[in-house]
């Protein structure tokens, strides 16, 4: 696991358990919580901070990664097929922007989500099937240094993640 450096940490809000995905629901993460305890936390959700309803329906990057949605190579589409690429790259900015004001240096984001992803995301073809890459806020928050990491690098040995 990295180190976290000093200061404030930007955190998706779904892990801390604000109703805020797609679903309505969140993602409360208590190792991530834990892990945390005691730290100045920015909590954030790149979807909302977007426009984006709660809840609405889900969302996956169609034709690459994040860093091609944002070079215009590819879109994020939602399972009714309504393009929703201008609400992922605005909610990636105003994350950043938050980001950059609060001063963070590291953030927790959500696996597997087409604005957090750290690591893996899902294909575009709404079948559960992942692809390694990152989400759109990732892209954004790592091009200008900020450090990330997943909550499932803060599940203990033993302890199920969400």
């Amino acid at each position: 696991m990295l180190v976290l450096p000093p200061g404030p940490i930007l955190v998706s809000a779904c892990l801390l358990g604000l109703a805020c995905r797609y679903d309505g629901g969140h993602c409360r993460h208590e190792g991530v919580l834990r892990l945390l305890a005691g730290r100045e936390i920015v909590p954030v959700c790149p979807e909302v901070l977007g426009g984006l309803a709660i809840p609405r329906p889900p969302a996956e990057i169609v034709g690459g990664n994040g860093h091609d949605v944002l070079a215009g190579r590819a879109r994020v589409v939602d399972k009714t097929g309504r393009d929703v690429t201008e609400a992922f790259r605005r909610g990636a900015e105003a994350a950043l922007a938050k980001a950059e004001a609060c001063g963070v240096k590291a953030a927790v984001l959500k696996e597997r989500s087409p604005s957090c992803g750290v690591r893996w995301i899902y294909d575009g073809s709404f079948t559960r099937r992942l692809r390694p890459g990152l989400g759109v806020a990732a892209v954004l928050l790592r091009e200008r240094g900020i450090v990330l990491q997943s909550e499932e690098e803060f599940t203990a040995k033993g302890e199920r993640g969400p």
